[in-house]
């Protein structure tokens, strides 16, 4: 139990740090839309790494099948909620996700797992 909530708060906190700044790197500048990107990231990182870790735990479905469904997935939700709610329009909420999420997946998976074997 300790292990999922340790990886569950690193991940968050990876993703959010690194995809604040990605935004902000990207022209994303008012206060209103870096904190829509930050909530939007509270509810979606958690359940796509709790899910992941079930998917791993207790299944036999190939890990690079349920990633790359679990991140479309993630990359289309939070394309519609930056659409819907950001008033920054450019880069499109949709090429704001992709590379939002892009770059949280591949810096952050591999900072989560270089963090998670120092601290185990």
């Amino acid at each position: 139990m300790k292990q999922i909530v340790l990886t569950l708060v690193i991940c968050l906190l990876l993703t959010i740090v690194l995809e604040e700044v990605m935004a902000l790197l990207v022209g994303v500048r008012k206060g209103f839309d870096l904190t829509v990107i930050l909530f939007t990231n509270t509810l979606t990182n958690p359940v796509v790494v709790f899910t992941g870790m079930m998917l791993t735990a207790f299944t036999n479905i190939p890990r690079a099948l349920y990633i790359t469904v679990l991140e479309i997935t993630v990359f289309v939700v939070e394309a519609l909620i930056y659409k819907k709610l950001l008033y920054c329009k450019k880069p499109s909420p949709f090429i704001l996700s992709l590379i939002l999420n892009g770059v949280s997946f591949f810096i952050g998976t591999t900072l989560a797992s270089l963090i998670l074997k120092t601290l185990v």
